[in-house]
């Protein structure tokens, strides 16, 4: 009888355990509400590197920079969880074949790290283009089917690496910002492909919420194309990131584009400053683009640049334009029956200042763009997380050791 009732007690703790972790039917096991993306790299170790113990560990690259009392900060500050960039392309490297099982590892550590100072941890499995220190990178994953499967072969082992903690408090996302299927053609590569991802991560991770999300950057029309049905887990949150107006939130960004590099000085909204005021700086943004840009380019930037601020001018335009996403989301949410708490804006934001560019955004533009964005996100009862802790983005750090101005972290600490 003393084993009989050892017995019913064990099943009896199971069952409770079990309870704990039970939601409305439908619903993700991982939820989350307030969020911050952490920086993936600040040194930019170039590959050639990658195989040195002191250059690539601890991962990913913010361990060697921010500590407990750092993210015991954020959780301080309002932020229920944090989205952490993993950059998949150093498991994809023959650099690091004898430190591979040490990467997992300390991925592993880093969302333990997290979730010890009292948040939530979506690790984000975050390709970048490839280029200058890196050989692989979002299109050699894309465009050849062996790195591909090689790819898929990192989400397998990513999900294993962390199958066994609390889902509650560890979710995985398996691709940022897939750069397919945005031709005018009409491809439709993604969803087969996000399919062998989820089938890699769910062999490896039973009980992980698994974060999804559409083609072309994770933008809200290709979430909207996607038949979340044909994934049939209801483990899932789904993801769309907005930038939108871009020609206000990424001015003088490089790596964006050849046009917006041009463009500096903006305020948000256009309508922050006089008229008077506001065409004196797009004459500026006029004369850059005939001095620097090439020829035959001119012409094309000149028409998208006025095309562009005729389509924010007002208020209302402003409005229409950033509601758009939103819009386009929630309706593809009501059609398919995706619950609101199952979907997340994994990135917004506004940027501060680019690498090497003198000009400053206003911290006043950057408070007002993030806080009408989350309020976005909350009238439709999305989660969210704000780009990005620090780098040009950064709303904590900026460069070079210094800090970024609090404004932005002031409206955070405001929703408490």
């Amino acid at each position: 009888m003393a084993l009989l009732g050892t017995m019913i007690k064990t099943l009896m703790a199971a069952f409770c355990a079990l309870a704990t972790l039970a939601l409305p039917a439908g619903a993700a096991t991982f939820s989350m509400k307030r969020g911050l993306n952490l920086d993936q790299w600040v040194t930019w170790p170039a590959e050639d590197k990658w195989g040195e113990r002191q250059a690539i560990l601890p991962y990913p690259e913010w361990r060697k920079f921010l500590k407990a009392d750092d993210l015991e900060a954020l959780k301080d500050a309002g932020f229920d969880f944090l989205r952490m960039p993993v950059d998949p392309a150093p498991f994809l490297s023959d650099r690091t074949a004898a430190l591979r099982g040490d990467l997992f590892a300390s991925v592993l550590d880093s969302a333990r790290m997290i979730n010890r100072a009292g948040l939530k941890v979506v690790v984000d499995l975050h390709l970048i283009p490839a280029g200058g220190n890196r050989k692989i990178g979002m299109s050699e994953v894309m465009d050849n089917p062996a790195t591909f499967d090689a790819y898929v072969d990192v989400v397998r082992a990513m999900a294993k690496t962390l199958a066994r903690e609390d889902p509650r408090l560890v979710a995985l996302e398996l691709m940022n910002e897939p750069i397919v299927d945005c031709d005018e053609n009409g491809t439709s590569l993604w969803p087969d492909r996000q399919k062998q991802l989820f089938a890699a991560a769910r062999a490896s991770a039973t009980r992980l919420t698994l974060v999804l999300t559409g083609g072309c950057y994770s933008n809200a029309a290709s979430l909207a194309k996607v038949d979340p049905k044909a994934i049939a887990d209801d483990n899932i949150i789904w993801a769309f990131h907005s930038y939108d107006p871009f020609l206000l939130t990424h001015q003088g960004a490089t790596w964006a584009g050849d046009f917006i590099q041009y463009v500096t000085g903006l305020p948000y909204p256009l309508t922050a400053v006089p008229k008077a005021q506001l065409d004196m700086t797009l004459d500026t943004i006029r004369d850059r683009i005939r001095a620097e840009a090439p020829w035959a380019r001119q012409s094309g930037m000149l028409a998208y640049l006025d095309e562009q601020v005729a389509a924010m001018d007002s208020p209302e335009k402003l409005a229409a334009v950033m509601d758009a996403p939103f819009r386009t989301v929630d309706a593809w949410a009501k059609a398919n029956g995706v619950k609101p708490r199952d979907i997340t804006l994994g990135e917004f934001g506004m940027i501060r200042k680019e690498y090497g560019n003198g000009f400053v955004m206003p911290a006043a533009y950057r408070a007002a763009y993030v806080r009408d964005m989350i309020a976005r996100a909350a009238a439709h009862g999305f989660s969210w997380s704000a780009w990005s802790y620090g780098g040009a983005f950064g709303i904590v750090d900026a460069f070079d050791g210094e800090k970024a101005e609090p404004d932005v972290m002031d409206v955070i600490r405001s929703l408490r």
